[in-house]
């Protein structure tokens, strides 16, 4: 039996991972992802064991709020699990957090 985990930062990774395993179920979503990182077929799962790509992905499918859904859908959370894990993740890296703009 698995251990559960408990560190934000490890469950943020495999919400991550889980992301880009949902990005690369579709062609069509996985060369814009693709296109849009420079990251080639061949180096994907190098570089999926890189935080700051983990990054990278969940800022991918949360841009649109159709496919943060799809994929909070696909692996049984809800978004703002998603949003929690990239927040996480992105504080653990240092990176700044989503903001809106309020006018």
């Amino acid at each position: 039996m698995k251990k559960p985990v408990h560190n934000p930062r490890e469950v943020a990774e495999i919400v991550a991972i889980q992301a880009l395993s949902f990005v690369a179920s579709e062609p069509e979503r996985l060369g814009l992802f693709l296109a849009e990182t420079g990251v080639g077929p061949e180096t994907l799962r190098n570089a999926a064991a890189d935080p700051n790509f983990l990054l990278s992905v969940l800022d991918f499918v949360m841009r649109d709020d159709a496919t943060v859904k799809a994929f909070a859908s696909s692996v049984e959370l809800h978004p703002t699990n998603v949003a929690a894990a990239r927040q996480v993740l992105g504080d653990s890296l240092g990176a700044p957090s989503w903001e809106r703009d309020v006018p």
